[in-house]
């Protein structure tokens, strides 16, 4: 609800040794889901960051035109049209694109990082548009410069606003100019939608189970999941016994943690959004009424029926459009997916900028597409044009550190990384029988979740953090008071609360005395449901985990723990939220003693400060940097702010560091 605290920071995630290590690899999605086709296709898929910390993938660059030799796309208006851009498409890269505190990286320096990282993925993409183009040609299907001119302003109106705003917008947080906007995204849109011919049909049958959906009646309901059938079994047995204790049961038995720590409650279930055997079951029960076992989704499943989400009063006619565009996009991703492999099967494609063989055989070549050479240096543009700028971050920041450890005469080595990687595996995932930490699975986890190679994944996130832990040394503490407040925050009792969070002080002052007046668990899950603006606690009518001590946000922990079962909290005031509190009783502490996990506490908790004061250390190298960012047209050092340079004119592109 509110910002992270220093003591959200140092609080400790202490987990059991086998069974509760997992990885967390935050795989980002693409910008809007209009663009999720066209981006994943012909401007080339980003890969996730390479670092192994919950971080977000990175975002996709600027492209520039796909050429290939000796002949490319047909560029002509009724082919392939181009779009006055608001600045020049194409910018010069200059020779030395950077430098950090006097040390040069140049423009070949950049580009060999660029195919290092994104090679592969680029020249894929540089294929499809190719490959789409190719086949637009030879069955006479043409895209006009006004086709692509009225997608690009359907576009703007469906999310209102003016076109020249949305083509901003898209450079600014895209880093997509409007000349790339139009050739490499609408463009091939345009052209897969005519190739895919009546396959992107919707039926009337389909807007009406979208309706539905979307905005239907709902059902509210609570859930229990276990993965063995026996235990399924003797779990509805008590429920149906007791069914007021069905939220007991799912927050003791359920395998389903999320669901679990809120006594079972789960978001509405809807029609046709979910399993159809958990959609036939509650929509056919009554009221409290409890579901068979139901075999869905590899786990078995018994379900409480708590009541209706009636239909919103939305008019079928007046929605229909949007819900035509929405089943349209769905449908684009799968059908782009079957003509891509139809097309890809059929296309004479010849790799070569990776093979070692290939390249003394055919040098200064990247690839061969349907006889039709792909030049290396302009695969590297390519490279450079989408991904030239977060990548420049990114070598930015590793010369800062490698300055930072030439100076202390501090070296990384094979075995630093290694052993990084090996305490990574081992806080992330299962470890081995021996408790020892299991690197390959770790490493096969990284590759899979990532898209990167070992390779990238050394360089770009072990070696980062190895170098600044060197750096920053053994300066991290860990007081007996930290490690009594881990203790309490993951051993102690916790306090069960339903929760109503507004956005303003009289709206706050009269839900809370409209829960005065009636204060039950019922009547305030009601309210909830109705007032509250935090979209979790609203969809699960004021169900929250149950609230811990020391987890970063001491004034509502403050609060939660001074209250009784059954009693109402003030009006609490976090940030910009007010919120009401209802407690709902106390969970019963953890039984360990503290002796048996100071251990496991502390290594967790000095890992947690030990990133915190990296955190601070690198920002402080940063600080004292001169960096003369000729790519992005930036400049920083320690005398003066960061100011904005005559080759500013560039496209700006969003700045990513890297690991």
């Amino acid at each position: 609800m509110t910002r992270e605290t220093s003591e959200q920071r140092t609080e400790t995630g202490v987990r059991s040794k086998a069974g509760r290590r997992r990885i967390t690899i935050i795989l980002g999605g693409l910008f809007m889901a209009a663009l999720c086709v066209a981006i994943r296709y012909y401007w080339g898929a980003p890969p996730a960051s390479a670092d192994a910390t919950d971080q977000g993938p990175r975002r996709s660059a600027g492209a520039s035109t796909l050429k290939v030799r000796p002949s490319s796309v047909d560029r002509s208006r009724s082919v392939e049209p181009r779009v006055k851009p608001k600045r020049d498409a194409k910018p010069t890269i200059p020779e030395v694109v950077a430098a950090v505190n006097s040390r040069r990286i140049t423009r070949k320096d950049l580009a060999r990082e660029c195919l290092m990282h994104y090679g592969e993925d680029v020249l894929e993409s540089m294929f499809n548009k190719k490959l789409i183009a190719d086949e637009c040609r030879r069955r006479g299907i043409s895209v006009t410069r006004d086709e692509v001119d009225a997608e690009i302003e359907r576009m703007a109106k469906r999310f209102n606003i003016p076109v020249d705003q949305w083509l901003t917008m898209l450079e600014q947080e895209r880093n997509v100019t409007a000349a790339q906007y139009a050739d490499d995204i609408i463009w091939p849109t345009l052209a897969l939608r005519k190739l895919a011919g009546n396959q992107l049909t919707i039926t009337r049958e389909e807007l009406v189970k979208e309706f539905e959906t979307r905005y239907g009646e709902a059902v509210r309901a609570r859930l229990i999941a276990v993965s063995k059938m026996e235990k399924a079994k003797k779990l509805r047995t008590q429920a149906a016994a007791n069914p007021d204790d069905f939220g007991n049961l799912a927050k003791d038995y359920s395998e389903d943690a999320p669901s679990a720590s809120v006594k079972g409650v789960i978001h509405p279930i809807r029609k046709h959004g979910s399993y159809k055997e958990i959609e036939e079951a509650v929509f056919n029960m009554a009221d409290g009424e409890i579901s068979p076992v139901i075999h869905a989704g590899g786990q078995y499943l018994i379900l409480k029926r708590e009541g209706v989400v009636p239909a919103r009063p939305v008019k079928f006619e007046r929605i229909a459009p949007q819900l035509e565009e929405i089943i349209r996009d769905r449908k684009m991703r799968s059908v782009a997916q079957e003509v891509f492999k139809r097309l890809q099967d059929s296309a004479k494609i010849e790799i070569v900028w990776n093979d070692r063989a290939k390249r003394e055989r055919m040098p200064g070549v990247a690839a061969v597409v349907n006889g039709a050479q792909l030049a290396i240096g302009e695969l590297a543009a390519e490279c450079v044009a989408r991904h030239g700028r977060e990548t420049l971050e990114g070598m930015i920041s590793r010369e800062i550190l490698e300055q930072a450890c030439n100076k202390r005469g501090i070296t990384v080595t094979d075995a630093d990384i290694d052993a990084e990687i090996a305490r990574a595996a081992l806080a992330g995932i299962t470890p081995k029988p021996d408790d020892s930490p299991d690197v390959e699975a770790w490493l096969e986890l990284v590759k899979k979740n990532q898209g990167i190679s070992l390779e990238v994944y050394r360089n770009d996130a072990v070696w980062p953090t190895a170098a600044l832990k060197k750096l920053v040394g053994e300066k991290v503490q860990v007081t007996e008071e930290d490690l009594r407040r881990g203790f309490d925050a993951n051993y102690g009792p916790r306090v069960r609360c339903l929760t109503i969070v507004l956005d303003n002080l009289r709206r706050a002052q009269q839900v809370f005395e409209m829960a005065r007046r009636k204060n039950t668990s019922e009547h305030f899950g009601d309210l909830a449901g109705e007032y509250s603006v935090e979209p979790g606690s609203q969809a699960l009518r004021g169900e929250i985990p149950p609230i811990k001590r020391h987890g970063g946000q001491p004034r509502l922990e403050e609060e939660a723990f001074a209250l009784r079962q059954g009693e109402l909290s003030g009006v609490i005031q976090v940030a910009d939220k007010f919120i009401i509190l209802r407690c709902e009783g106390y969970t019963e502490p953890i039984n360990v003693q503290f002796a048996e996990v100071r251990d496991e506490i502390y290594r967790d908790l000095h890992e947690k400060k030990l990133r915190l004061a990296m955190a601070e250390y690198f920002e402080k190298l940063q600080e004292a940097a001169t960096v003369d960012n000729y790519l992005a047209g930036t400049s920083r050092s320690p005398k003066r702010r960061e100011r904005t340079s005559p080759a500013a004119k560039l496209p700006t592109f969003r700045q990513v560091p890297s690991g």
